[in-house]
This record gives C-alpha cells, structure tokens and sequence, in this order.
C-alpha cells in the first residue's frame, strides 16, 4: 500500500510530499503520480516512487494505482479540460481497487454557482458515482492567488479587482497541503467532506491597508466594473477565456461565496490557519 499524489510536481503536490515526508511516512512508501520524469528527480532522490502518468492519456493510468493505494487527486489545471482527466483517473483507481481516493474540490461543493466550480462538482459527482471510499477537501482561495502578483499593485499603489466589499477566508498552499496529509495519514475520513477555508475572512480593501503597511507605499483597493476588469486582465496578457473566470470569482466574492470559516480547516491541521498577513509579509521577502 501507497499513498500517491498525482499533480505530484505542482506547487500543491510538492508541498503534500513534503508534508508526508515530514509526517515520517517512509519515502518508499509514497508514489507522485507525474507526467514528466526529468521534474520529478528530486522526488526522486529523495526515495519517493515515480509512476509517470498523464490524465489526458487515460492509457498510461493503468499503472498509477494498486489496491490498497490511498490516493490523492490533485484537480488539474487545464480549465475546460478538467473532468474528462479527472474521470480517467476515477476509473484507473476503482479498476486498481485503491482504499481511498481524496479529491481536492472547491469551496461550497453543490452551492459554489460560480464558472471555476462547475468542472469540481461534476468530478464530485463522478467520484460518487464510482462507489470508491472517498474524502472531499473543498479548497477555498489561496492567499498566493493575491500575494503571488504583487509586483503590479506595488508598480501601480492599487489592488484592482471587481469583488465590491465582499470577503475572502483565504488560506496558504500550506495549509491545505497539511489537511491533505492528516487525510493521507489518518483514519476516520472515508465518506467525509472538509468545507476547508481561512478562520478569518478578509476584505480586499482590507488586504491593501495590510500591503500598505507592510511596505510603507500607499495602496488603495480599486473597485472596478466587471468589464473594465476583464479589459485589465487581457491587456495585462490574460489570455480572455481565464480572465473571465477570474472576473466572474470576484462575482463569488462580492455575494460571499468564498467567505465560509467553517473551521474544518484549522481543526484537521490542529493549529490556526496562516493570516494573510504573513503570506503577504512572505512574498515581499520574496
């Protein structure tokens, strides 16, 4: 028996072998499920078992999983693309007979109405759908999804987004990585369903007095229109079909759909989330 992270090279899945790693999981004893060997040779050498899989080529899945594995699905990135991947995947587990498959979805399940959503609640029904002993880790917003671009709203004094005064229970990498390994590692989680999100729920005007400060610059939240927004993000190079998910995500913020503080998060962790004061206090050290 495994426990197998596929995304394994991803900024997520590195973070989750780590975590496993630290968790004194013998390397031997974790498989990284990735498309590119050459990536993985730090994984690697560290005694992690390479399976060199593609969820858009159903056929080298076949190898991916073995009975008893307990597996982490770690959503693809190719939005669009996401549930036929995710569904050769599902099938290779349930034909392998793993003993469990944890599948990193969105925050809200069933009642996320937003675009980004939509590939992660058919995925959760087709994991349903399989009988496999499963657990749902809904993943709210990371605070890299903000701290990662900094350089703009340093360059230009303005967080730009189109989310009005709506918050946002962000969370780090990190931490949700850690609930990924007190799942891998646990007991007790099969059936289960983790509404997994920051304890404190932040507004963007908020998030920019904290940049301010941090920095001593002035930066203000600017509040812009859905479109001017969407015409922000292209110009910036956002290819268009991305920019319009990321637009309509900060219509999810504005109605409170990212701002759940169910705990799940902090309580499978075993200590606080990471304030998003500290993740932006990261970034700037870069």
């Amino acid at each position: 028996m495994s426990i197998v992270v596929t995304g394994a090279t991803g900024h997520l899945g590195r973070l989750v072998i780590d975590g496993l790693l630290d968790a004194q999981v013998p390397a031997g004893q974790i498989a990284a499920v990735v498309r590119d060997k050459e990536k993985a040779a730090d994984l690697a050498a560290r005694g992690v078992e390479l399976r060199i899989a593609d969820y858009s080529a159903p056929e080298t899945l076949a190898g991916a999983f073995a009975a008893g594995d307990r597996v982490l699905l770690i959503s693809g990135s190719e939005v669009g693309q996401r549930v036929p991947q995710h569904a050769a995947v599902i099938d290779a587990a349930r034909a392998a007979g793993v003993a469990l498959l944890a599948y990193t979805g969105i925050l809200g399940g069933p009642d996320a109405d937003f675009d980004l959503a939509a590939e992660h609640k058919e995925t959760e029904r087709l994991v349903l759908d399989s009988g496999l002993p499963y657990t749902f880790l809904r993943n709210g917003w990371y605070h890299e999804n903000y701290t990662a671009n900094l350089a703009p709203v340093l360059e230009h004094g303005a967080v730009v987004a189109s989310a009005g005064e709506g918050r946002v229970a962000s969370a780090s990498r990190a931490d949700y990585a850690a609930a990924a390994v007190a799942v891998l590692t646990g007991e007790g989680h099969e059936g289960k369903t983790y509404e997994l999100s920051g304890d404190v729920a932040w507004s963007l005007a908020e998030y920019a007095a904290e940049v301010s400060r941090q920095t001593g610059k002035d930066i203000s939240y600017a509040n812009v229109p859905a479109e001017q927004n969407l015409a922000i993000l292209t110009g910036a190079g956002l290819p268009e079909q991305f920019a319009a998910v990321l637009v309509d995500v900060d219509s999810a913020i504005e109605r409170g759909l990212l701002a759940g503080t169910s705990g799940d998060l902090a309580r499978l962790i075993g200590r606080p989330t990471t304030p998003v004061a500290d993740a932006i206090s990261a970034a700037l050290k870069g």
